[in-house]
């Protein structure tokens, strides 16, 4: 196994500068998830590591190797793409054992190493059928048993779960996570999934537009966004935002640009006299008849949770209620704000302030 590290990694496609001086450290046996919208570059840098596309600048590392030049078959690294990539005319066993037999491995090696990765994917079973007899589930398991017959340094994972659907993808999620827990092997996986980031990774990576917005784990992000984006990414429903400013006379209120007062926690002097954005958590607003009144717009009734947008200080706000909710559209409910879960952000930067 060894550490990866992104030393001021840069890509361009022509005049197009797709990564803009990336920097992270990854530790040894860590499970760092690279998450982001389409198009932000998270799947460049992991083909960038995988060896399967050129730094323009910088430099990448595993374990004390600079691989900037490095082959991909001589980084020790094995990649689970999103579409499998088995092949059709080989059994799950040959396909497991195949980049084994291209180095030359013994076959009794072979054959160890294919059914001890059998073993712990629950592949047992399935060893003599080809991938056309297998569900979209098995098929992933082989992809993921024939990366680990390498026994690599590291581990790549390119939305491996993209193509399968909602429930299968959990059960994967949880199986991909227990194995890395028994492998304890640097992993590296890519998403645009924040649900998967946030339940899966010791630390998460945000990236956008090419550049690292936040590194840390996943409840610190949630926790302690540290600017306007992640704060908006990282999160299910999104956070809510609101424009407006500081009372200067009541630093515990803010006021919205349409006169609502909503509270927060003294934010400081520094806060005072600018433009912001106000940020709260759906899961974070509660009911309370003595609150503020909000018209509901939507409500979605999802069985443990209710799920409701509302108009409140001239936004579209979103709700999370642990309870049921008995309202229509138009109606005014009155809410109540947790003003310590509130963050300010400078609407101009884009940063939160510190509190």
């Amino acid at each position: 196994m060894a550490g990866v590290q992104f030393i001021d990694v840069k890509k361009s496609f022509g005049a197009v500068n797709v990564i803009k001086g990336v920097n992270i450290g990854i530790d040894d046996g860590e499970f760092v998830i690279l998450v982001g919208p389409s198009g932000c570059g998270k799947s460049t840098l992991l083909r960038m590591l995988a060896g399967l596309e050129n730094i323009t600048e910088g430099a990448i590392r595993i374990g004390d190797r600079v691989v900037n030049t490095v082959p991909p078959k001589d980084r020790d690294i094995a990649m689970v793409f999103q579409n499998y990539a088995l092949y059709p005319h080989m059994t799950v066993a040959d396909n497991m054992a195949f980049s084994l037999k291209l180095k030359g491995t013994p076959k009794e090696e072979r054959d160890r190493r294919v059914k001890a990765a059998a073993d712990i994917l629950g592949l047992n079973q399935l060893l003599d059928r080809y991938p056309r007899q297998l569900s979209g589930g098995q098929r992933q398991r082989v992809a993921m048993g024939r990366a680990i017959v390498r026994d690599p340094q590291v581990f790549l994972f390119d939305e491996p779960l993209s193509n399968l659907d909602a429930k299968l993808r959990v059960a994967m999620r949880a199986e991909i996570k227990e194995l890395h827990q028994r492998l304890q092997t640097t992993t590296v996986y890519v998403t645009h999934d924040q649900i998967e980031a946030m339940t899966m990774a010791d630390k998460i990576v945000v990236l956008h537009d090419g550049v690292v917005e936040q590194i840390g784990a996943p409840l610190d992000l949630y926790d302690r966004p540290a600017n306007l984006f992640v704060a908006g990414f990282i999160g299910s429903p999104a956070m809510n935002m609101i424009r407006g400013q500081i009372d200067p006379e009541k630093r515990t209120t803010f006021v919205t640009e349409d006169g609502t007062k909503l509270p927060v926690a003294d934010p400081g002097p520094e806060a005072v006299g600018r433009n912001l954005v106000y940020g709260v958590r759906p899961e974070f607003i509660s009911l309370d008849p003595e609150g503020l009144p909000a018209e509901v717009i939507v409500i979605e009734p999802t069985g443990y949770e209710t799920h409701m947008m509302v108009k409140l200080g001239g936004e579209e706000v979103n709700c999370v209620f642990r309870e049921r909710v008995q309202a229509n559209a138009g109606e005014v409910i009155r809410l109540r704000i947790d003003a310590d879960r509130v963050h300010l952000f400078d609407a101009v930067s884009g940063q939160r302030l510190s509190a």
